[in-house]
């Protein structure tokens, strides 16, 4: 490529100018981030041009990135298919029906923490998950006396632990897809950190939780969603085997599209088997998603979703978010930011330190959880491989801190939401969002006994052992 090596300000100035426009259009104008990250992206090849770049290789460069995420956007396709067929399937009903009867007064914090991860594991979304069974856990804990804010915490927990884990999330996906590895050895590498900050958070809210009187409370609410579902769907164990064939597979290293498509093949077979519907229902929920028409709001509200639609939203923000990633990558901006940012940088622990206070910053200065995971992604790819780290190292601190601190942000758009449905400003539920703020700390303190830090060549030694296990 031609073009001369960028100044330190023409690289800031690009980012800057993003910043800027990220921050008025989503949180002055509510405007959704697919428009001012194109004129972002613009602004960058206009200082490319300047830099001495010609168009061609400016174009090349976009393409370069979205290329880059070809794999993320085919994983989010299917995985809108996946959640409209499991809707009419009656897979995930079937999961949140079961994950309701764990609710007991005398633990309502404990339960809501587990409650809301089995919803967002099976819908992939933390959104959808306080969006509904969040405001009915909010109308418990309100029964119950326990104050709105604590509750609200309790449901976030909850939520993003699911959201972080599901590898139906569109997060979960864009997150290995920007490091350079797949969903499945994500999920894996993220198990470990994820299970003692999840730890923690059920300590601490179990501690919380007993200084609130349970006797007398009125459930009516979740009775309500369970009656619902009930009478809307035919409720059967039998419909829990597309997720723990799926969760299988991740065991069994079964690449990521095959694994997700086979889950699709389950659900389609147990559709007409299970709830009635024909060939027809099937391809409609694939394409444009399930509509619920239950009668119950709040379950009509979680499970009119899925499909291959719905999915073009977190699509094009991908591919636009790439545009701008490969331009800054391949005319050399963001290498000339890196080199400033790592210059104390030493070791792989300082660098999952530093990748996550980078999402953590992006999150306040560009409001989207998206985008802190996709700039932050590109920015340190070279770095990890230049150090030998395993992709899984460097996707593992974008979830934990992209995904996870951007409820913690009043004019983020996920603090911005989750203020207008719960009725809790971001300010006074934070300190409860546990599970949000202690991941990242777990994160980086288990980064120094190597538990979040995964080497390349150990991966392949282990890999060569593993084979010549199965040889013998």
């Amino acid at each position: 490529m031609e073009g001369r090596k960028p100044y330190i300000y023409e690289a800031l100035i690009s980012f800057g100018f993003l910043i800027m426009v990220m921050g008025v259009g989503i949180a002055v104008y509510g405007a959704d981030p697919h428009i001012p990250m194109l004129i972002g992206t613009a602004f960058s090849a206009l200082m490319s041009l300047k830099i001495g770049f010609k168009w061609k290789a400016i174009e090349k460069s976009m393409f370069d990135g979205i290329r880059q995420a070809l794999q993320a956007i085919v994983i989010l396709a299917i995985i809108g298919v996946l959640i409209g067929v499991w809707l009419l399937s009656g897979v995930v009903p079937s999961m949140i029906y079961y994950g309701l009867q764990i609710l007991t007064p005398k633990v309502f914090l404990v339960a809501t923490v587990l409650i809301c991860p089995i919803t967002s594991l099976a819908t992939g979304t933390a959104w959808g998950t306080a969006g509904t069974i969040g405001i009915a856990l909010m109308g418990i804990a309100h029964g119950l006396g326990v104050p709105a804010p604590i509750a609200a915490g309790a449901i976030i927990s909850g939520s993003y632990f699911g959201d972080k884990m599901s590898p139906l999330s569109d997060t979960t996906n864009l997150a290995p897809a920007m490091a350079g590895t797949d969903v499945f050895t994500h999920v894996k590498f993220m198990i470990k950190p994820t299970i003692v900050s999840y730890g923690i958070t059920l300590g601490i809210f179990a501690m919380v939780g007993m200084q609130f009187n349970s006797a007398n409370v009125d459930f009516s609410a979740i009775e309500a969603m369970r009656s619902g579902l009930e009478s809307a769907f035919n409720i059967s164990p039998i419909l829990l085997i597309p997720p723990v064939v799926v969760i299988v597979s991740i065991a069994k290293k079964m690449p990521a599209i095959p694994g997700i498509f086979l889950g699709i093949v389950l659900g389609a077979i147990l559709a007409p088997l299970m709830q009635g519907a024909n060939l027809g229902d099937i391809l409609n929920a694939g394409y444009g998603g399930y509509i619920s028409e239950t009668g119950v709001e709040s379950i009509d509200s979680l499970l009119s979703s899925g499909g291959l639609k719905n999915m073009m939203y977190s699509i094009s923000l991908t591919i636009i978010a790439m545009m701008f990633g490969g331009i800054m990558e391949k005319t050399g901006q963001l290498e000339v930011i890196v080199e400033r940012l790592l210059r104390g940088v030493k070791t792989a622990q300082g660098l999952v330190a530093l990748t996550i206070a980078t999402c953590l910053g992006s999150n306040m200065t560009m409001p989207e959880q998206y985008i802190s995971i996709v700039v932050p992604g590109r920015m340190y790819a070279k770095a990890y491989a230049d150090k030998g780290l395993h992709p899984k190292t460097l996707s593992n601190a974008l979830e934990s801190s992209g995904t996870l601190t951007s409820p913690l942000v009043p004019w983020n758009t996920c603090g911005a939401f989750l203020y207008g449905v719960l009725g809790v400003p971001t300010a006074l539920y934070a300190k409860w969002a546990v599970f949000n703020y202690i991941t990242p700390l777990v994160v980086i303190a288990l980064s120094f006994v190597g538990v979040t830090v995964a080497y390349l060549k150990d991966e392949k030694t282990s890999q060569g052992e593993d084979e010549a296990v199965e040889s013998m």
